[in-house]
């Protein structure tokens, strides 16, 4: 019967709805429970009930490196990321999937190079200037994590389609609260282009309150339904808009940060008055989630998805650029883990990865199966102490836009041990960096360089390949 239902299931996963697929997830695992608890003792059960943590992943909208205090930030404070970082793991070499918004995400969503599930660009509320698609049929995260008996929700900016398939509930969540499109065009009405997007499940919904404020309420709620069923463990996807632009903190705060820096630049105030807006709510959410006494069994994470934007007054230092570019300002981001094992506390690892290695990271932690087409790599061994092995990792980037710059053409970066390929725009020469050499990338070594840049060049063209297979439109 238990061989049946498993079956089943494996068969229903890319067609079956969310609901269907979890009632035959929990008959097979409340059948398996009885199994083996009439063969193994209360002690062993107790022991693997305990290997099935929480899953909580927090994603900040454009947060650059620098504009973080626990990174050295001079003239803001996030003293609740400063205690989540004394708290965890910290990782300095991490790197988003993108530069940009909606390939970020759908990369963490499947653990997939973004443009190989069809999302080498922003998807946006206007067709004409949308550069992607998620390809229906690929499992997500939540859709992994519901087929081993996790609950999962989403509260908080999607960002990965309007329509069917491709809304939360339709990609593998049993909660959806949150924001449906690309960027609000104001954080109280919650509007983009008249638009309201703003969605509980399927159904429109219209809040009063600044929307930083809100997800972080509606998500303290969800951990009050969740302690009500201690026995399920739960996957929470909190990506919040902010301190993506409209740059629009709550007045009492820009007050206080222009009170506090009365010759700081307008632009630079409000970033950081929004800045630690958000930390001081992330603080609201972090406080309840640990008196409800879900500290123990629940693994955080928290990092953005791409560099600040340089025009609003974010900052990304040390690195070069900021949003939109493949230099390092871009790329590298804020990134935490905080594990179960309290003996890793407040400290850091300089592994070189991507966002999306949260995803194959939240699937071992739960014990799930990972997607066989799947190009992260798990954090498993620095959350347990140990180094990550040396397999020579390569990391691929890739952004396709519109307008008079990119003319919907796509451009590229490449990573491999040292040397980093790239260009940021479709129509530059490429460009070649020795990072160890020269972290900030003020030395273009291209002419210098031959044989690496063939070599890299021939493994950019297999990766730009493998993407061009998958359909961006829908």
């Amino acid at each position: 019967m238990l061989h049946f239902l498993v079956l089943t299931q494996a068969g229903c996963r890319r067609s079956c709805p969310v609901d269907v697929r979890r009632r035959l997830a929990a008959l097979a695992l409340g059948i398996a429970a009885t199994l083996i608890a009439s063969i193994l003792s209360p002690t062993i059960l107790q022991a693997e009930s305990e290997t099935r943590p929480n899953l909580v992943l927090i994603l900040a909208d454009d947060l650059g490196y620098g504009d973080v205090s626990y990174q050295g930030a001079p003239d803001l404070k996030t003293p609740n990321l400063d205690r989540l970082a004394a708290e965890g793991i910290t990782f300095t070499g991490m790197r988003a999937n993108c530069t940009v918004c909606s390939p970020t995400r759908a990369a963490i969503m499947t653990g997939r190079y973004a443009d190989r599930v069809g999302v080498p660009g922003v998807i946006r509320t206007v067709p004409a200037n949308s550069w992607g698609h998620l390809a229906p049929g690929v499992p997500t995260i939540a859709d992994r994590l519901g087929d081993v008996g996790y609950h999962s929700a989403i509260i908080g900016k999607w960002h990965l389609g309007l329509d069917s398939p491709n809304t939360p509930n339709e990609r593998g969540f049993d909660l959806f609260h949150g924001f449906l499109g690309d960027m609000m065009d104001d954080y109280y009405d919650h509007r983009r282009g008249g638009i309201n997007f703003m969605r509980r499940n399927s159904q429109e919904i219209d809040p009063e309150g600044h929307a930083t404020e809100l997800f972080t309420q509606w998500a303290i709620d969800y951990l009050n339904r969740r302690s009500q069923s201690p026995e399920q463990p739960f996957f929470l996807y909190l990506p919040y808009n902010a301190p993506h632009f409209p740059i629009q903190p709550p007045q009492e705060w820009l007050d206080r940060t222009k009170a506090r820096y009365p010759d700081m630049e307008d632009k630079r105030a409000r970033n950081v008055a929004f800045v630690e807006h958000l930390d001081y709510n992330l603080g609201r959410f972090l406080t309840h989630l640990d008196s409800l006494g879900f500290r123990d069994n629940t693994v955080v994470a928290f990092t953005s998805d791409n560099g600040g934007s340089l025009p609003h007054g974010q900052r990304n230092l040390p690195w070069r650029d900021g949003k939109q570019s493949h230099y390092d300002g871009g790329l590298k981001v804020p990134f935490i883990i905080r594990p179960l094992d309290k003996r890793l506390a407040g400290t850091k690892s300089d592994y070189a990865g991507l966002t999306f290695d949260l995803t194959a990271t939240c699937l071992d932690l739960a014990g799930a199966p990972r997607d066989a087409e799947s190009d992260a790599v798990s954090l498993m061994p620095i959350l347990q102490g140990d180094l990550m092995p040396d397999d020579s990792r390569e990391l691929y980037f890739v952004r396709r836009e519109g307008n008079q710059r990119y003319v919907g053409g796509a451009y590229h970066a490449l990573i491999r041990g040292k040397w980093k390929l790239m260009q940021n725009d479709p129509f530059s020469p490429l460009e070649l960096y020795d990072l160890e050499a020269d972290p900030h990338e003020e030395h273009n070594v291209i002419e210098t360089n031959p044989k690496i840049v063939g070599q890299l060049k021939r493994s950019l063209q297999a990766h730009i390949q493998r993407g061009g297979r998958v359909a961006w439109q829908p």
